[in-house]
């Protein structure tokens, strides 16, 4: 698929595509035009680069985990550092806190919109 078609199915600006090819988070075969052209599965791959640029993680950490994520797993970290392993231990706790927070919230509206259409 082309650029364009990667952006609309991710809702993910043609401009940060580039830029998570530039870091080596994506990585497009070129067309003999010259023109990118993504894998299928790349429209997953961009929605979890997105949700874990979202989650506060640098462009540098997601490029070595990015293979964790895939199936089957690939984990080959020879060169993780303690201070990468320590990052991302806060941005999991920190993921943890705010997966509770947003959970507490959806209770609540749940709770909201049960009690309104109790009343309706």
């Amino acid at each position: 698929m082309r650029i364009g078609e990667l952006a609309k199915l991710t809702d993910t600006p043609t401009r940060l595509l580039r830029y998570y090819e530039e870091q080596g988070l994506i990585e497009p075969h070129r067309r003999e035009n010259g023109y990118r052209d993504y894998d299928d599965y790349l429209v997953d791959r961009v929605i979890q680069i997105r949700g874990l640029l979202d989650a506060g993680l640098p462009t540098r950490i997601i490029k070595q985990i990015l293979p964790c994520l895939d199936k089957p797993r690939t984990i080959h970290f020879a060169d993780a550092t303690p201070e990468m392993l320590a990052t991302l231990e806060r941005e999991r706790d920190r993921m943890t806190r705010r997966i509770t927070c947003l959970s507490r919230n959806r209770d609540a509206i749940d709770d909201y919109l049960r009690t309104v259409r109790a009343l309706a």
